[in-house]
């Protein structure tokens, strides 16, 4: 499997960060299983990678049950803002990762 480092911008602050590198496989996983979590919760729909969480039709109490959903499958907390401002579930996935390397 392919690696490739990964940088984070945070906050917008224009804080530039490195974190561990994510073997490109499991993010691709990763991001294929967040999709599907979004698909669920936004009435069934075919949701992919780089799709937007409002445009699809996604709302705060949407986010809330989703961020907890991640919360239970995989054992990372996401603020409110975090998920918001990511926005994709590319971005969330990445999130995700970040989170379990944290832990």
């Amino acid at each position: 499997m392919e690696s490739t480092p990964q940088i984070h911008q945070r906050g917008g602050q224009g804080e530039v960060s490195e974190r561990q590198v994510v073997p490109l496989g499991a993010l691709e996983s990763l991001v294929r299983e967040v999709s599907a979590l979004w698909g669920e919760y936004l009435d069934s729909r075919d949701v992919d990678a780089g799709d937007d969480f409002f445009a699809l039709g996604g709302n705060s109490l949407i986010g809330i049950k989703i961020i907890d959903r991640v919360a239970q499958d995989y054992g990372v907390e996401l603020s409110v803002r975090d998920f918001y401002l990511a926005q994709t579930p590319a971005r969330v996935a990445e999130l995700i990762e970040q989170g379990r390397t944290r832990a």
